[in-house]
């Protein structure tokens, strides 16, 4: 399945803000992503719309299985593909800003690759 980059970055924003807050609301999905509150409530109803999100009677939000899904592939990417780009000298901050750009046009194929390859690095007993 494949959606669009701005609506796999707000799922990504949802399940990390889930994971550390509890809750989620549009507000703190605006303040993590720095983006208007309007803008976040039209990317909301186009979630819900489409089956990756619901939003209860107080405003709280969830990922449904299937944005959760697309939440959690995003999210490992990001973090392999930011703690692969610093282990090769990259500083953290631009790390992370590429391994965001990465995270939605790499291929399965190539990700898996590079994840076997961080995987016997760090199982050789190297840092």
């Amino acid at each position: 399945m494949k959606i669009q980059e701005s609506a796999e970055n707000y799922l990504e924003a949802i399940l990390v803000l889930s994971n550390q807050n509890g809750t989620v609301r549009s507000i703190d999905i605006a303040a993590y992503l720095q983006f208007s509150k309007p803008s976040v409530s039209r990317a909301m109803s186009l979630l819900r719309q489409n089956g990756y999100a619901e939003m209860d009677k107080d405003g709280l939000i969830t990922l449904t299985p299937k944005g959760l899904e697309i939440a959690e592939r995003v999210y490992e990417r990001h973090r392999l593909l930011s703690t692969w780009l610093v282990s090769l000298g990259v500083s953290p901050d631009t790390a992370a800003e590429d391994a965001c750009r990465m995270e939605h046009v790499i291929s399965r194929e190539s990700f898996d690759k590079i994840k076997e390859h961080v995987a016997r690095y760090q199982g050789g007993g190297e840092a």
